[in-house]
């Protein structure tokens, strides 16, 4: 559509966001969890480490809507409280991966000669090596321990910052207002600080959301093989594989926590494409 203005000359109106239900959907969704995280108690009466004598292994009721595991804890209780040791986990990776890779990032795009091609050779290094693998590395160095697990998370997606980084340093340094300001006089540090760094940020904030994802995704999985939080403590990963013991007798011990985990990680995905579209 389009109107004439005063001229008689066409001119382009203002395109109106359109409303998308599965954006809307997938940030109620990371704002539920979030309130999992700072306040569970407000969400359910039951424990997410104290089970009930009697309750084992209880069929979803009224009662308790996930059922409850082999000692009679609530696994609604359990997902509610573990999203706080999954969701820390994610923030803490994407965190080292964001800073790390958005330092070496800014570093090589702007130097570039020498000091660009060795970070880069050592991003190349730590693209070729498989992520997972990385991790097991790390976390037999730093040891068990969801803060380890996160650490170890985070060191496997710096190289992915930091070649993306880069590139949009490279991009925005060509551009003329980046021209002008050395030319005006500009002090290197300045410019970068004032110009290059803010304007290149917007594509990474993106993958930052995309990664956060794929954050909760890999933690969980190694929860689920037992480097994570040790047991009791609840953790998405480790409650889907305490209840893999019981897959046949109680599906919903693993079906729930499963589902959080997929949903999550959705929800993030499709938060990230809209912040890549509108960047």
């Amino acid at each position: 559509m389009t109107t004439l203005d005063l001229f008689g000359a066409r001119a382009p109106s203002r395109r109106i966001p359109r409303f998308d239900p599965t954006l809307v959907l997938s940030w109620a969704i990371v704002a539920v969890v979030l309130a999992w995280a700072l306040a569970p108690g407000l969400f359910t009466p039951h424990s997410g480490t104290v089970g009930i004598a009697g309750n084992q292994l209880k069929a979803p009721d009224a009662a308790h809507w996930f059922g409850t595991d082999e000692i009679g804890r609530d696994v609604l209780a359990r997902i509610i409280y573990g999203a706080a040791n999954s969701l820390a986990g994610a923030i803490v990776a994407v965190a080292v991966g964001f800073f790390g890779g958005t330092a070496l990032g800014l570093v090589a795009g702007s130097v570039g000669g020498k000091l660009d091609i060795a970070i880069m050779r050592i991003v190349d290094v730590l693209l070729s090596v498989p992520g997972l693998l990385l991790q097991l590395s790390i976390i037999i160095i730093l040891g068990f321990g969801t803060v380890n697990v996160a650490v170890a998370v985070g060191v496997t997606i710096v190289a992915g910052f930091a070649r993306l980084m880069r590139s949009e340093v490279i991009r925005v340094r060509q551009a003329d207002y980046v021209e002008a300001a050395f030319g005006s006089g500009g002090r290197f540090a300045a410019v970068l600080w004032r110009h290059v760094l803010p304007n290149s940020l917007g594509t990474v904030i993106a993958y930052a959301a995309l990664q956060f994802g794929s954050a909760i995704l890999a933690i969980s999985t190694l929860g689920f093989l037992g480097y994570g939080a040790p047991p009791p403590t609840p953790e998405w990963g480790l409650l889907i594989s305490e209840g893999r013991k019981y897959l046949t007798a109680a599906c919903w011990l693993t079906t729930f926590p499963g589902l959080a985990v997929i949903l999550v990680v959705l929800a993030a995905n499709r938060i990230s494409q809209s912040l890549r579209r509108s960047s």
